[in-house]
């Protein structure tokens, strides 16, 4: 017997949920629809369900409108039966539902993050703990200390001892082999780089985990000498065969972690992806999920990461999401595909929620003369009672809205149509009072979508006549 579920709606939306629960075919047997008696989902409240929502449900689960924000743990309580949020678009009900009825578990990751502090040898202490609470933040779980050439850091040590303070793992990057033997006495967890001749520098047994790089670049088996040299000592290890820019090696550098993965089944390896994000001129975000993607098929557990030019401002978060990302997919056999859309920025995959059919539908439906805008692959709608137009240019629109002597009204439509155009020309999903979602690319703080909620409610009533 298939599962029943029971889909709580609102007027304006039910004969559309209607359509799309039948489309689900025999699966979609055991599945009811109730209409909550409220015009839209953001209006149901949980006092509205308590009292409206006839018992006993003959239900397994329940579902609400994403937009509904009734606390689920307490209508659960209250009707025995589990009550869940869905999507806030009805249109991304399928894929939601093809997760099995819920959110794609993301909290799971299985790689590593350094982030590094490149000029930290330039900074004072407090900086660099100020610093580093913030990689942490974004999803770091190492802070890797870069050491300049010619640079002294003379304070690594008091440095160090500051960010073991807060709780932090620390590696320490340099190519001079003073300043790591300074970091292992300082109690460093890592050292980014050592080779085979340098690894002399630690003692047997050493708890500290050294990345291990070939020596002369590019050479696997002065790595596998490094690796063995490293077993023989009680030390464990990280392999880094260096990912090349392109142009400079870099399809060569992808073929060197295939081969180092067949030689070394069961070794630790790390990425360094800042050669590429750093030094390509594209959004970084497609190139972390891609390099991901490969750390996720060779098991590679540990990757370095920088985010110093401007165009690079996320990395760090870009390759949180991303390996959350890849786990998940990994996990349930699948593509890396509808599980997340915190690294489409720019566009979406389901761009529209609605066709311009289901909005002109529901334009002649609406009862009262606040302005409603959508976007479709037409472009931007905006519709009350007895009117609705549709423009690709915000500024086209202006002219149908009688607005010119109200410049709260005008200015509320002004800034909602500006992002609507903008939503419509990216192939962004556009949401009437919230922010564009560009993903991990700008943080969104709760005050920004409730400040755009309350300018909805108090400014969105269309002019007279319309």
């Amino acid at each position: 017997m298939s599962e029943r579920l029971l889909f709580l709606t609102g007027h304006l939306a039910h004969p559309r949920l209607e359509r799309m629960v039948a489309g689900f075919g025999e699966k979609a047997q055991g599945w009811r629809i109730h209409d909550i008696g409220v015009k839209v989902a953001a209006l149901m409240t949980q006092d509205i369900i308590l009292r409206r929502l006839p018992r006993p449900l003959e239900a397994d689960r329940v579902i609400l409108p994403g937009r509904c924000r009734a606390d689920l743990d307490a209508l659960t309580e209250a009707f025995g039966v589990p009550f869940e949020r869905g999507p806030e678009e009805i249109a991304d009900l399928p894929a939601w539902l093809g997760h099995g009825g819920g959110a794609p578990d993301l909290s799971r990751y299985d790689m590593r993050i350094f982030a590094e502090i490149v000029d930290a040898s330039k900074m004072r202490v407090a900086e660099v703990v100020e610093k580093a609470r913030g990689l942490v933040r974004d999803g770091a779980d190492v802070i890797d200390l870069g050491c300049l050439p010619d640079t002294p850091f003379d304070h690594m040590e008091e440095t160090i001892a500051a960010l073991k303070a807060e709780g932090f793992r620390v590696s320490v990057d340099s190519a001079n082999v003073s300043e790591l033997s300074r970091a292992v006495a300082a109690g460093a967890d890592h050292l980014l780089s050592l080779d085979e001749e340098t690894l002399s520098i630690l003692p047997d047994n050493s708890a500290l985990v050294p990345v291990l790089v070939p020596r002369p670049h590019g050479d696997l088996d002065s790595l596998q000498r490094a690796a063995k040299i490293a077993r023989a000592k009680g030390i464990n290890f990280i392999l880094d065969p260096i990912l090349d820019p392109i142009h400079f090696g870099f399809a060569a550098s992808i073929a060197r972690y295939v081969e180092l993965r067949a030689r070394e089944p069961e070794a630790e390896i790390m990425m360094g992806t800042g050669n590429l994000t750093e030094l390509t001129d594209a959004d970084t975000a497609g190139i972390t999920a891609a390099m991901l993607g490969v750390c996720s098929e060779l098991d590679i557990r540990y990757l370095l990461t920088v985010q110093v030019s401007p165009h690079t401002r996320r990395t760090l978060q870009e390759h949180d999401a991303a390996r959350r990302l890849m786990y998940a997919a990994r996990a349930d056999r699948a593509l890396p595909k509808g599980y997340s859309d915190a690294l489409l920025q720019v566009h979406d995959r389901r761009p529209f929620s609605s066709t311009p059919g289901e909005i002109a539908e529901l334009a002649r439906e609406l009862r009262d003369s606040n302005f409603r805008i959508e976007t479709s692959h037409d472009g931007v709608h905006i519709f009350a009672k007895h009117f609705h137009a549709v423009e690709q240019d915000a500024m086209s629109l202006f002219p149908h809205l009688n607005v010119e002597h109200d410049g709260g009204h005008a200015f509320y439509l002004g800034t909602e149509l500006m992002k609507a155009e903008l939503a419509f020309r990216l192939g962004k999903r556009y949401r009437q009072d919230e922010p564009l979602d560009f993903g991990v690319a700008m943080d969104v703080a709760d005050e920004d979508a409730t400040r755009f909620r309350e300018a909805g409610h108090t400014l969105r009533k269309a002019g007279e006549g319309k």
